[in-house]
């Protein structure tokens, strides 16, 4: 948001303006027979705050995307859209990018070559797809199936989020509730056994030693955390720890199957999406590759994609990494000599989809009594470890 001060027909204006830099409020002066006399900013009073509450998410890219396709379905023009979508946008941000998108279109850009400023927002495959639209005339159907693969992504999302919510805030708040404990209330009741000539069990010398340990160097404890926590990330960002990161969580029981279901869902939906767009099975693994978020199935696609590339056939190519389940092999090789792969790869990721909501349900299932037995065990060793002198000294009386 900017603020200008300009002179019109011997007229000060103040206004305020929506733009990107300073250099287009000018430039916008200027087309309009405005003189400029004063360009600024406007901040917000916490720009931190504002941004993380006015960020564009992936769910404000689904309900565009479904807005957008409805319209254009409904026989509206791409220009007409964007009229009525400015008109409903609430979100600041998320408003400005649609006026930007809308002032390209109108000036002469292409859709496609317009989403194409905001990577963040829209992936390789969506920009593809937009630009297979554009050249078939078909880009309101293909909007429509991208709103649908959106949709179902996001909605997947949800689905681990929330199997996930409950144990993670159970184990933060165990966690936050021993270190109360161990810091602060433990060395109060353990200085009552200084006084008294009676041998500690190991559970209580080993809670003494935690316990001095979270007292002494409890600052040091959380900077140490915090620089591990900063390391771990820059590792997990080079390609290097990236890859065994994924191949790691690949080994995972339960959550590992999860991963890779969950991989092979994105893998079939967005190459139906793409190959029944009319987008070439080449262009469409180097998509498939561009866009894939687990770099061992974005290594096995490199190599799967370089054999398509030498003539074998999209089937032979999948059998050979010995990463993909049998079933999806058959299914791409019958879609194949069929001629319908990318009905078969729709069919085959719906497949997938349930498997992996079985998965997700597994995990559910498991994950609640394993925390009940982790609190278990850490609130036994507590007890055991308070109690124990207690019981060792009242017998030495008797």
């Amino acid at each position: 948001m900017y603020w200008f001060k300009a002179l019109k027909n011997g007229v000060v204006i103040n206004q305020k303006i929506e733009s990107n830099s300073e250099q287009d409020v000018v430039d916008y002066l200027k087309r309009n027979d405005y003189v400029p006399i004063k360009v600024q900013e406007i901040k917000p009073l916490l720009p931190e705050l504002m941004t993380m509450f006015d960020r564009i998410g992936f769910g404000d890219i689904v309900d565009f995307t479904r807005q957008l396709a409805i319209m254009l379905n409904a026989g509206l023009t791409l220009i007409d859209s964007f009229s009525i979508l400015q008109k409903q946008i609430t979100k600041p941000s998320l408003l400005l990018m649609i006026k930007n998108i809308y002032k390209d279109v109108l000036g002469g850009s292409t859709f496609s070559k317009a989403l194409q400023k905001y990577p963040t927002h829209f992936s390789n495959l969506y920009i593809s797809l937009v630009k297979s639209g554009e050249a078939s005339g078909k880009i309101s159907e293909i909007l429509l199936r991208l709103a649908d693969n959106l949709e179902k992504q996001r909605e997947f999302q949800s689905k681990i989020k929330g199997a996930l919510v409950y144990p993670v805030i159970v184990v933060i708040g165990m966690i936050g509730v021993m270190f109360v404990m161990v810091t602060f209330v433990v060395p109060k009741l353990l200085n009552l056994y200084k006084d008294f000539n009676v041998t500690l069990p190991m559970s209580t010398q080993i809670l003494i030693f935690i316990s001095n340990i979270s007292t002494k160097f409890w600052p040091f404890i959380f900077l140490g955390i915090f620089a591990s926590f900063i390391l771990i990330k820059r590792y997990l960002n080079t390609k290097i720890g990236k890859q065994s990161f994924d191949e790691f969580t690949l080994k995972l029981p339960v959550f590992g199957k999860i991963v890779s279901i969950s991989a092979l869902v994105d893998t079939t939906r967005t190459l139906s999406i793409l190959i029944g767009s009319g987008v070439s099975i080449l262009e469409s693994l180097n998509i498939i590759i561009d866009t894939s978020g687990n770099m061992v199935y974005q290594n096995a696609f490199t190599h799967i994609y370089k054999q398509v590339e030498k003539g074998f056939a999209l089937g032979t190519a999948l059998e050979n990494e010995k990463l993909f389940p049998p079933i999806l092999i058959q299914m791409t090789t019958v879609g194949e000599q069929t001629g319908h792969l990318d009905d078969t790869l729709s069919r085959i990721s719906k497949y997938f989809e349930m498997e992996s909501e079985m998965a997700v349900k597994t995990m559910t299932t498991l994950i609640e009594p394993l925390i009940l037995v982790f609190l278990g065990l850490g609130v036994g060793f507590l007890v055991l470890a308070v109690i124990t002198p207690i019981y060792n000294l009242t017998s030495s009386i008797k």
